[in-house]
Parts: C-alpha cells; sequence; structure tokens
C-alpha cells in the first residue's frame, strides 16, 4: 500500500496541514502584536472600540472572517479552520481584539447563511469593514443554557410583526448597530416556534444598557417594546429559528476552543519565560521537578486541547454529519476552556503575588478565560450534548 510522505492523523489532517496552521496562527499572532495591541487598550471597558474593529479590518482580519465581502459581494464564509487560527492567534496577544472579531462572526453569520439577499447586501460589507457593529441576541432573563425556553414574543400585524420582551447578557449591547435576535413566533412549541430576525438598531422601541461583567468585551441588556420586523428581517424560515442559531453555534463552538487555547499558550509561555528567570532555593524555578512536571503538564494537555479544536473544525469543513460535528464541536469547546482555565491558574501560581499586579498578563487572563465555560453553550451544555452522541 502505497502512503504519502506526510503522515494522516485520525481527523484526517496532514504534518504538512498543522504546519500551515501553525504558521497562520503565528502571523495572525504577530500581526495583533504589531498592529491591534495598542488601539485595543484605548477602548473604554464595557462599550464597542470601534478603532480596534476599523483597524482590523485595514489589515485584512474581518477579510478573512467575510472572504469578497469588504471590496465587493461575499463570497462565502470562512472555513472552521480559518476561524480557529484567527480567534487562536489573537488570543494569544489581545482578548480585546479577539472578542471583538470573534462578535462580528457571530452576529453576522446568521445574517450571511440565511438572510435575504437586500439583507446580506445591507449588512455584511459594513460589518467586514468595520463600520457596522453586530451582535448575536439569544439570551434571555429565563433562557440561557435552555435556548428553548425563549420568552421574548413576536406577535402578528399584519405582514409584520412586533416584539416584546427582554435580551440578556447580549454581547455587544447596547452599541451594535444591527443584532441577529431571536423570538416566540409561535406560543408553546419550545424550540420550533422559534424566528430569527436581522433587528437594525435604529428601530423604534428598542433601547438598551451596558452590564458591568468580568469580561474583555462588552455586554448589554436589551428591552423590545413593540419593536417592528417584516419579511424581509426574517433570517431563514418562520419557526425554524433555531436552526439558525445551531447552524452558527456549531461553526463557532470549536473556535471559542480556540480562543481558550490562545489564553492558555499565552499563560504557559509567560509561566516559562518566569520560572526560567526567578531564582530560588539555589537554581531557576524551572529546575525544581515540582515546576517543571507541572509546566509539562499544561503543555501537554494545551495540545491535547488543540487537536481536539483542530479535530472538530476539520470535521466540519470537510462536511461532516451534522451529528458528528456537533458532537466534536461540543468536544473541542468543553476540552480546551476547562483546560485553558486549569493552565492560567496554574501560571498564575507560579507567578505568585507578581501574577496579580493590574495590567499583568495573566491578571486580565485569569478574569477573561472564566467566562468561556459558560457562553455559547456552558461547560454542562457541551457535556449533555456529547453523551447524547453516544446513544446508539
Amino acid at each position: 500500500m502505497a502512503v504519502s510522505d506526510a503522515t494522516v492523523s485520525p481527523a484526517g489532517a496532514t504534518h504538512r496541514d498543522d504546519g500551515l496552521r501553525r504558521a497562520r496562527v503565528e502571523e495572525i499572532r504577530a500581526l495583533a502584536a504589531s498592529e491591534l495591541l495598542d488601539v485595543a487598550g484605548t477602548g473604554t471597558r464595557g462599550r464597542v472600540n470601534r478603532p480596534l474593529l476599523l483597524a482590523m479590518a485595514r489589515h485584512g482580519l474581518l477579510e478573512a472572517l467575510y472572504p469578497g465581502a469588504a471590496t465587493g459581494r461575499p463570497q462565502g464564509q470562512a472555513t472552521a479552520t480559518e476561524l480557529c487560527c484567527l480567534r487562536e492567534g489573537l488570543a494569544r496577544v489581545s482578548t480585546e481584539a479577539e472578542t471583538a472579531l470573534a462578535l462580528q462572526g457571530l452576529g453576522g453569520y446568521p445574517i450571511l447563511q440565511h438572510g435575504g439577499e437586500a439583507t446580506v447586501q445591507r449588512w455584511i460589507p459594513a460589518i467586514a469593514r468595520g463600520e457596522a457593529v453586530a451582535a448575536f441576541a439569544l439570551s434571555e432573563p429565563g433562557a440561557g443554557s435552555d435556548a428553548a425556553a425563549l420568552s421574548l414574543r413576536a406577535e402578528r400585524a399584519g405582514d409584520r410583526w412586533r416584539l416584546f420582551g427582554e435580551k440578556l447578557w447580549i454581547s455587544n449591547a447596547p452599541d451594535a448597530d444591527v443584532y441577529t435576535i431571536f423570538a416566540r413566533t409561535t406560543p408553546g412549541t419550545g424550540a420550533r416556534g422559534v424566528t430569527a430576525f436581522a433587528l437594525p438598531a435604529a428601530r423604534s422601541g428598542l433601547r438598551g444598557e451596558p452590564l458591568e461583567l468580568l469580561s474583555p468585551h462588552p455586554i448589554g441588556r436589551l428591552v423590545l417594546d413593540g419593536v417592528e420586523v417584516g419579511e424581509a428581517d426574517v433570517l431563514g424560515e418562520v419557526d425554524r429559528g433555531f436552526r439558525v442559531a445551531m447552524s452558527t453555534l456549531d461553526l463557532f463552538r470549536p473556535s471559542v476552543g480556540a480562543f481558550a487555547v490562545g489564553m492558555g499558550q499565552a499563560a504557559l509561555e509567560a509561566a516559562l519565560s518566569y520560572t526560567a528567570q526567578r531564582h530560588a532555593f539555589g537554581g531557576p524555578l524551572a529546575d525544581q521537578e515540582a515546576v517543571a512536571h507541572l509546566l509539562a503538564d499544561m503543555a501537554t494537555e494545551l495540545e491535547a486541547a488543540r487537536l481536539l479544536v483542530v479535530a472538530a473544525a476539520a470535521a466540519y469543513d470537510a462536511g461532516a454529519e451534522r451529528a458528528e460535528v456537533t458532537r466534536r464541536s461540543a468536544m473541542a469547546k468543553l476540552f480546551a476552556t476547562e483546560t485553558a482555565q486549569r493552565v492560567v491558574d496554574r501560571a498564575l501560581q507560579l507567578h505568585g503575588a507578581r501574577g496579580l499586579v493590574q495590567g499583568h498578563v495573566l491578571e486580565h487572563l485569569y478574569r477573561d478565560v472564566r467566562a468561556t465555560r459558560i457562553y455559547e453553550g456552558a461547560s454542562e451544555v457541551q457535556r449533555t450534548i456529547i453523551a447524547r452522541g453516544l446513544r446508539p
């Protein structure tokens, strides 16, 4: 049997492919360090940093998210692998830049994938140029992990709907220009009676406020009091909005894992540098067996998380069955986010009090890594998804 000179991994990726992926991550990391870090630092915490979005667009990062959209008509979506490269590379330098890019995708991809031609052309080029801010508005006060419990209602008014209710924990709210918003169009039907809409922020009856959370990006509350939406605003089919949400989340969940891996890698690099320079008990900390073994465990767990993310992205890009994509995405998000939290915590422990000084890389990583185990499906939800996928 003939074999190529590149060994194929279980996920179908070759060593050559992995080298290209790592090179892409490093390219993005270097760009973020040289061109985005200073801009990210000028933003107001809890509000959208529009100059940062424009800078990312100027350097082609949003164009990578929306191929062709910034200079013409959208030419489809980015691959899951490219999305993971973007998020991992940015996360190693700036969680602010990473989440700013990710939220432009999370809020805009339902429009790109399910919107009508006019809606796509109205919003996607502007999002890709950093001129319009997008948001994904799913969660409510009583519907977080149980997205099928949505209660924000859409009441028919002739050929239009009027939206009444509240959205909570919405990233980029209240500063977004367009919201992908999910509303109950048929009561008492669970996930089957939800419809997705592209809602311009300028519509009458929509108001919002920012919330203060441990987060590298803005999060807010939205109140809708009779906001009107029409047929042109519908994304996908009426009463089939849950499919819109899931198609976006299946793509983005592995990249949440990539975000976590990027944060974990930044923490590991900080720990390696510090323990090599810090002398205690007669030599560098890194020479102590307990410290060396801890660093080895951190590196090993991160590599395992990275491979799960790569496998999930490869399955999505290869067009694997929906059930396999969902299962792999859940595994990647679960393992990578839980691993990143452990790695950041251990790196902070090795630094001691120095890592807690405001402005230290570990001080902000320790804050920012925690939310990844909650949003886009908490760890417990991911375990439920994985368990369902194991049933014969």
